[in-house]
């Protein structure tokens, strides 16, 4: 109720807003602004701060998924390498017509695919009506044509499911129902790029999970608190990749079916497990231990406070106790602009 009413509140700041720098004639904006990115997501793309209760509430993970900057994370530097500009978190924008055209991050730290079980969480849905009530309120403002130019111009990025998985194997036993757990998740996911579809949005990037079985949590929490385990969790993994098979399976469907839309999916899963299986080639010294995150009397806990972390986070692959370090984020940025291998069916660069 309350994230509704913060909404509700941004929507009417945002439609009484003063529009002076945009040039509006009787039909709508004269030039049409150039492209931007809009993120949905989890702690892959928020490092805590776009929360609408100031991120008071947070579970047993990290209340610094990143090291202290969304800049760091996956993303933004695509953003970067697109020559386009930072997103601003959806829950600190002051309303102007301008911090939406240069771009808006509604995506969510612990956010998740599923309904949450927290109020103070939010979910996949949540954040696609906060992004097709945006899309509404730029085609008030701008005029139906100008608005549907720039979004189909603009990129949007989706990186969900870390949450819901990390809650499925602390809460279930591993067995077929991992995998049916996984289809659900993969046709919530392809509802909501169909969703965007619908509205205009041409360009659309999804990113799959990292491997969640060779990360800190899990390793952790499978040992019991007792040191790390030195091998990653097959079982977690094996559910994670069909995951990630099936949801890229879905998007190169839909991307050969619309053939006035792009659609891509990042495979970040493989990519992390390269750096895993081959750190010395990438400079990497520790594939197990997060940078920030620690166990204490035999509970995990997670990046509380940057004050904890690493010296050298760039030997890492995990930052926290899910998410990969800023130097592996780098590697993966580069990747997905410039090689097929990561992103498919082509490079994000071929999106411009």
């Amino acid at each position: 109720m309350a994230s509704g009413k913060c909404f509700l509140y941004l929507i009417f700041l945002m439609t009484s807003a003063c529009v002076a720098s945009v040039k509006i004639g009787l039909s709508g904006v004269e030039t049409p602004p150039g492209p931007a990115m809009f993120v949905l997501g989890d702690s892959s793309v928020d490092c805590g701060d776009n929360n609408p209760f100031n991120g008071l509430f947070h579970r047993n993970l990290s209340r610094f998924p990143c090291n202290g900057s969304d800049t760091t994370l996956l993303p933004q530097l695509l953003a970067k390498q697109m020559k386009l500009p930072y997103t601003t978190p959806f829950y600190s924008q002051n309303g102007s017509i301008d911090r939406i055209l240069g771009g808006l991050n509604f995506g969510s730290a612990e956010a998740s695919i599923l309904s949450p079980r927290s109020r103070n969480y939010q979910s996949l849905n949540q954040q696609l009506r906060q992004a097709l009530e945006t899309i509404q309120l730029l085609q008030l403002q701008l005029g139906e044509s100008t608005a549907n130019t720039f979004i189909n111009s603009s990129v949007f990025y989706l990186s969900f499911g870390i949450d819901d998985f990390t809650d499925f194997f602390h809460n279930n036993s591993l067995g077929n129902n991992g995998f049916d757990f996984a289809h659900i998740l993969v046709e919530q996911m392809t509802n909501g790029v169909r969703s965007l579809y619908a509205s205009n949005v041409r360009k659309i990037v999804c990113a799959g999970v990292v491997p969640l079985g060779c990360a800190p949590q899990a390793l952790l929490l499978k040992s019991g608190g007792n040191g790390v385990r030195k091998a990653c969790l097959d079982d977690v993994n094996k559910v994670v990749s069909y995951y990630n098979r099936r949801l890229e399976g879905n998007i190169a469907g839909m991307d050969r079916q619309l053939g006035d839309a792009h659609v891509v999916f990042c495979d970040v899963y493989e990519a992390v497990m390269e750096f895993i299986n081959h750190p010395n080639k990438y400079g990497i010294d520790d594939v197990r231990n997060a940078c920030c995150g620690v166990v204490r009397d035999g509970k995990v806990s997670g990046c509380v406070s940057t004050e904890m972390a690493c010296q050298e986070a760039s030997t890492h692959v995990w930052w926290d106790l899910q998410n990969p370090t800023p130097a592996v984020n780098s590697l993966l940025a580069q990747s997905a602009w410039s090689s097929p291998s990561l992103c498919r069916p082509f490079s994000l660069k071929h999106l411009f």
